[in-house]
């Protein structure tokens, strides 16, 4: 009878979270907080995306720059053989 009766209070008490949590999670208040959450988490990839087009943009300067210096090895090299 124990098991019976806890069980059904389980039921009942997780009948009655849902609801509540429903009405809660569907709530303007909650709405609210969710956009500014959103917003904030939009604000932060941002962020992200101009980190990273940074780096892109340092990494291929510095291609740039070891790409130039090995030309001219190659040019000083060529010249000393002739």
């Amino acid at each position: 009878m124990k098991n019976c009766t806890r069980n059904a209070l389980l039921v009942g008490g997780g009948f009655l979270a849902g609801t509540v949590g429903a009405k809660v999670l569907t709530s303007k208040a909650a709405k609210t907080g969710y956009v500014h959450a959103l917003a904030r988490g939009m604000k932060v990839r941002n962020s992200y995306e101009n980190m990273v087009e940074q780096a892109k943009a340092e990494y291929d300067d510095i291609v740039a720059q070891a790409t130039y210096i090995n030309v001219e090895d190659a040019k000083k090299a060529a010249e000393e053989e002739n």
